[in-house]
């Protein structure tokens, strides 16, 4: 198994892409394909088909994973 130094819980800073720059919280690690879920960052809007609980339906807004490789601890103070 893999170790990363990334753990749930942990506070993390963005090194690229488009949230490049911003830090949050690691919401869940997953190792097998080496990607993390950051609070706050790779937001995406998700159409939600109407059902019984939700009548009218919409849009509910997700974090998406990124690669663990674009992420790194950040400093406390």
């Amino acid at each position: 198994m893999i170790k990363f130094k990334v753990k749930k819980g942990d506070m993390v800073k963005v090194l690229a892409g488009d949230d490049k720059g911003k830090t949050g919280k690691v919401l869940a690690v997953l190792p097998k394909t080496q990607q993390v879920i950051v609070e706050g960052c790779k937001v995406v809007k998700k159409a939600i088909k109407p059902t019984d609980n939700e009548p009218k339906g919409g849009f509910a807004h997700k974090e998406m994973p990124m690669s663990i490789s674009n992420v790194k601890k950040a400093e406390e103070k």
